[in-house]
């Protein structure tokens, strides 16, 4: 998860308070233009070769419409870092995280183009912008690839995107953003232009995407991904993977997550259980400070997740990671709850 750690809590708190002040503020007209409030609260805990460390978090979203075609979207992301001090000995030390992790304003200028201007969460591949946040994603960690097209995790400047063609058939998505070198506390990020398309198929329920990405200071390099997701129809199976190549490493994850619902129901004890396993594997081709392993690592999870009923959710891990600097075990577990709430009623059409 990349934060902007220097955004002190006082800051976070202030776009908030704003936030919801212009989400009471303005005419309270219909439902569908009600601002909500959602997000999740987590406590994680990682116990790496001997040493355990624990982590609550917050991390609130706010979606605020202006009108019809405006929309402001902002996600914080507040937490403790609890470890021992020198390593596996020591007293434990407490390090505080507060940072928004997107900030964004977009238009809705037609059904098939959106306009998006502010701090955003990168769109390379799908992981950045569909798996971060704590209630969602399988595994506590992001996968080794994630830095490659995603080095701040957002980027400051403009978007577009949108459905360039769909029918019953097939849907074609696109999005291309310019991004802006900056380097205020609250907002870094680096001068760079993309591109995604991607190929959705209902009827088999498989989405297909392809990623360029061309980082335009310093040391300018090139990253490109390609990704495939699949949900069959008749399992409760979900498969996703992912694969990215940047200028000095590349790799790929593979995860597959399948749901015991098939036996008595969702809502059954056993329907549940959701067991999950990913694997994925990097490669070193030059030395570089891409955030990536130094060296050529593979890295295997075996998850068991579990549901419980009103948004509260039980994710177990076991990982064992390979390399040539050393073989790693890796415990996790994590507990999150899941809220949604309306900043007034809406009225009723």
């Amino acid at each position: 998860m990349r934060l902007k750690n220097d955004f002190i809590a006082p800051n976070i708190l202030w776009v908030l308070s704003a936030l919801i002040f212009l989400s009471t503020s303005g005419p309270k007209a219909a439902a569908q233009n009600t601002p909500l409030i959602s997000g999740g609260v987590g406590f994680l805990t990682t116990t790496s070769n001997g040493a355990s460390a624990f982590q609550p978090v917050l991390s609130p979203v706010a979606a605020v419409p202006l009108g019809e075609h405006l929309l402001v979207e902002s996600r914080a992301y507040i937490s403790s870092y609890i470890a021992p001090e020198n390593g596996n000995s020591g007293p434990y030390k407490s390090d505080f995280f507060a940072g928004l992790q997107y900030l964004q304003l977009d238009y809705i200028a037609t059904p098939r183009v959106t306009l998006t201007v502010g701090d955003f969460l990168t769109p390379f591949l799908t992981y950045n912008e569909r798996l971060t946040p704590i209630w969602i994603s399988n595994f506590q960690d992001a996968p080794l690839i994630y830095p490659i097209g995603n080095q701040h995790g957002s980027s400051v400047g403009a978007m577009l995107r949108g459905n360039a063609y769909s029918n019953s058939k097939v849907r074609l998505n696109y999005s291309a953003y310019f991004s802006v070198s900056s380097n205020v506390k609250e907002f870094n990020g680096e001068r760079a232009s993309s591109g995604q398309f991607s190929m959705y198929l209902p009827e088999k329920r498989l989405e297909i995407g392809v990623n360029y990405t061309r980082l335009l200071q310093d040391q300018q390099g090139n990253s490109e991904g390609v990704y495939v997701w699949w949900q069959p129809y008749r399992v409760p199976l979900a498969i996703r993977s992912e694969y990215a190549h940047g200028p000095h490493s590349q790799g790929y994850w593979v995860e597959a997550a399948y749901r015991l619902s098939q036996w008595h129901g969702p809502d059954s004890w056993l329907g549940r259980l959701e067991p999950v396993f990913r694997m994925q594997q990097t490669f070193r081709d030059s030395p570089g400070s891409d955030q990536l392993p130094a060296v050529n690592t593979q890295r295997a999870d075996f998850g068991l997740d579990y549901h419980f009923p009103h948004e509260i959710r039980l994710n177990t891990s076991y990982s064992r990671q390979f390399a040539s600097t050393g073989d790693t075990n890796i415990w996790e577990t994590t507990v999150t709850y899941r809220f949604l709430f309306p900043t007034w009623k809406g009225r009723s059409k």
